[in-house]
């Protein structure tokens, strides 16, 4: 029986989704417990291969299992022998077509930054402290919000972002659609949130770098296009770092 579980985890110590040899990776732990539960080898394909050190909150992943067991029994099993920072959220059975990587419609990320005075402690694994800009002598990491959302705008609808790929060999198309972008500051946290039909390797990553330069002034909003049309990486901003960002969901069709 195909088997569609979702599932939450911290990324923190983790060398990513995909499994690889000799370390921990959050496929890795999901195929050795059901491999462990029904005696077999076991394949989990997860709606994308987040990176090292990437949390979720809402990953999709599909199986075949050969158990007797029921989807409830299922989740309390995996649940009992996963790691505390990984957590099947739910088990249901699945269409044998069903693929949580080919049939996914879209996904939606969140990079959260803390622009604050105060050291966020117990979201530190969690949030990017944006380093201190001094102006006219004074520190502040606040950047300009209305020039980000302006920047943000040129990248939603659908392009190629090869500018925004962190996979330079990359073969395949670099063309996405990104249906929005929200940016809101609250309490001293910067969050945005990316919404598209689907994000290439670092993309979002790179894309909170490019509007961060913007929000400090290193690039204007209207070198979105520029960027875009030179499908270079070089011409876009840095990679934010990987523990700021959070999958909160993967969306499928009716």
């Amino acid at each position: 029986m195909n088997y569609r579980l979702t599932i939450s985890y911290d990324g923190t110590r983790y060398h990513g989704w995909e499994s690889k040899k000799e370390v921990d990776t959050i496929e890795g732990k999901l195929e050795a417990v059901f491999a462990r539960m029904t005696e077999q080898d076991v394949k989990i394909h997860g709606a994308g291969r987040t990176d090292a050190g990437v949390h979720a909150m809402g990953m999709v992943a599909n199986g075949f299992l050969d158990t007797m067991l029921t989807p409830e029994e299922i989740k309390a099993y995996a649940n009992h022998y996963l790691p505390d920072d990984i957590c099947v959220m739910d088990v249901s059975e699945a269409t044998e077509r069903f693929h949580a990587r080919l049939n996914a419609k879209g996904k939606v990320y969140q990079y959260t930054c803390y622009i604050g005075d105060e050291k966020p402690v117990f979201d530190r694994m969690y949030t990017w402290v944006l380093p201190e800009w001094v102006t006219n002598g004074t520190p502040d990491r606040m950047p300009d919000i209305e020039a980000m959302q302006k920047a943000a705008g040129y990248l939603i609808g659908t392009h190629d972002f090869k500018s925004f790929c962190g996979n330079n060999k990359m073969k395949k198309s670099t063309v996405r659609t990104i249906y929005d972008i929200t940016i809101a500051e609250e309490r001293g946290y910067l969050r945005m949130t990316f919404h598209g039909n689907g994000f290439l390797q670092n993309m979002v990553r790179i894309l909170t770098g490019t509007l961060l330069e913007v929000g400090y002034g290193r690039m204007h909003a209207e070198d979105m296009e520029t960027v875009l049309a030179s499908r270079d990486r070089q011409k876009a901003g840095p990679t934010a770092p990987p523990h700021g960002l959070t999958l909160l969901e993967v969306e499928y069709g009716v």
